[in-house]
C-alpha cells in the first residue's frame, strides 16, 4: 500500500477533549506518528495546487491537503489533530463522518492500514501564515527549512533529558543532550554540558534527570540541525548562560498552557531531622528543589525550643530564639544563623511558615526541622 499523509480541514470532527497544542513539522509527523497520534498540533506548510490536487509541502515533502472549501495559496498555518489510521479501528466514532475509502484513498480490496501507513490531520483552521521575524524555538520547529544549518541564538526553559515529554525521542548525539522548551515547542541541545557560572562566578550544574531546575531559563547559541524527524541545536562552547523568559506569545487562536513544574519542597537540610548532639553554634542550611522568591522568606522562618527540658543549670525558661535567614539563589539554599549560641540540652524546632513561594508563585510545601543540642 502506498504511504499517504492527508490533511483534512473538517472542523466539526475534531475531538471534543482539548489538549495542549504542539508546534511541529512534516518531518516530525512522518518520523514519529505514534507519538503525535491523537494530539493537537500546529503545522506551517506551503499550500499549492499540483495536478488538480491541493498539496501542503515543506523541505521537499508533500502532503495531500483535503479542505471543505478553499485554502489560501502560499505559506499557511494548519491547526488540528493528528491521526495515524493504523492506530484506530474502522468503527472508531471519530471516523463515522467519513467515506473512509474515498477520504483516505484506501483501495476497496486492501486490508485496514498498519500503523504509519496512512496519516491525517483533522484541521480546525487553515489560515495564511507569515515568516517568523526572528529565530526562536517555536519558529525553528515550525519553519525548519528556514533555519537549517544556520547559526541562531535561542532562549528556552530547561527540561533536562526531555523530562516533560515534549519530544518523541532523543538524538543521542552527546552525553549531555537536553531539551529547551518555549510556549508550545521544544528542541534538543547537544554538545554542551548544562554547567553555567552565575553572576557571582559560581559554577552551577543543572540536573538532567530531575525537574529541580525546570524553572530555569537559558540562552544558547548554535547551529540548527535535523535528522530522523528530530531537530537539535549543535551548541557553541561557552555560549550557554542564564536568561529571562522571552516576551513570546503564541499566535494560535487560544493560549497555550505550559504545565507548571511541581511545587517547591525541601530536599535536604543540615542538621537532619531528629539529629542529636548538635553544636550550640550550629548554622542551619536548607536546600529547596526549585527557585524561591527571596521576598517571601522574610518573617516566615521561626525557631523555638520545644519539650519539657529545663535549661542547663536550672533557672527560667530559655528566651525566644533570635535568628537571621539568608537565601542564596545560585544553589537554592537558605542559611539560618542564630544570634547567640543555642541552649545546651534543649530541643529546637525550626519552621518554614506559610507564604514562602517559588519564583513561579507556587507555595512551598509545609516543612519543619527538629533537632537536639548537645553540651558543647
Amino acid at each position: 500500500m502506498k504511504r499517504a499523509v492527508l490533511v483534512l480541514a473538517l472542523a466539526a470532527t475534531v475531538s471534543a477533549q482539548p489538549s495542549p497544542r504542539r508546534a511541529t513539522n512534516i518531518a516530525a509527523l512522518r518520523g514519529f506518528p505514534g507519538f503525535y497520534h491523537g494530539r493537537q498540533i500546529l503545522l506551517a506548510a506551503t499550500v499549492g495546487l499540483e495536478k488538480d490536487e491541493l498539496r501542503a509541502s515543506d523541505q521537499g515533502e508533500s502532503l495531500h491537503l483535503i479542505v471543505k472549501g478553499t485554502a489560501p495559496d502560499g505559506l499557511d498555518e494548519i491547526r488540528g489533530e493528528f491521526w495515524d489510521l493504523g492506530r484506530m479501528k474502522p468503527d472508531d466514532i471519530r471516523l463515522s463522518n467519513y467515506d473512509l475509502r474515498a477520504t483516505f484513498k484506501l483501495e476497496s480490496d486492501t486490508p485496514w492500514p498498519r500503523p504509519g501507513e496512512v496519516m491525517a490531520i483533522v484541521a480546525t483552521t487553515v489560515a495564511p501564515g507569515t515568516p517568523p521575524p526572528a529565530p526562536s524555538i517555536r519558529a525553528i520547529v515550525l519553519h525548519p527549512s528556514r533555519y537549517l544549518d544556520q547559526k541562531v541564538t535561542i532562549v528556552g526553559q530547561f527540561s533536562g533529558r526531555n523530562l516533560l515529554g515534549d519530544l518523541p525521542e532523543a538524538p543521542g548525539k552527546s552525553r549531555y543532550d537536553f531539551v529547551l522548551r518555549s510556549v508550545d515547542a521544544a528542541v534538543w541541545v547537544i554538545n554542551i554540558r548544562p554547567k553555567i557560572r552565575d553572576t557571582n562566578n559560581k559554577e552551577i550544574e543543572l540536573a538532567l534527570d530531575s525537574r529541580v531546575d525546570s524553572s530555569r531559563w537559558l540562552e544558547v547559541r548554535g547551529t540548527v540541525q535535523q535528522g530522523r524527524g528530530l531537530m537539535w541545536l549543535d551548541a557553541e562552547a561557552g555560549s550557554l548562560k542564564f536568561a529571562r523568559p522571552p516576551q513570546e506569545t503564541a499566535t494560535t487562536e487560544e493560549p497555550i498552557r505550559v504545565p507548571a513544574g511541581p511545587p517547591p519542597e525541601v530536599i535536604f537540610s543540615t542538621p537532619t531531622e531528629d539529629e542529636t548532639d548538635v553544636l550550640q553554634t550550629v548554622n542551619v542550611r536548607v536546600q529547596f528543589s526549585r527557585d524561591i522568591d527571596p521576598s517571601t522568606i522574610k518573617g516566615r522562618v521561626r525557631a523555638q525550643y520545644v519539650g519539657v527540658q529545663a535549661p542547663a543549670g536550672g533557672g527560667p525558661t530559655a528566651p525566644a530564639v533570635d535568628l537571621t535567614a539568608q537565601y542564596n539563589g545560585a544553589n537554592r539554599v537558605l542559611q539560618v544563623r542564630f544570634a547567640k549560641p543555642l541552649e545546651r540540652f534543649r530541643t529546637l524546632k525550626l519552621d518554614l511558615l506559610d507564604g514562602i513561594l517559588g519564583t513561579d508563585g507556587q507555595p512551598l510545601k509545609p516543612w519543619s526541622l527538629t533537632f537536639s543540642i548537645g553540651g558543647s
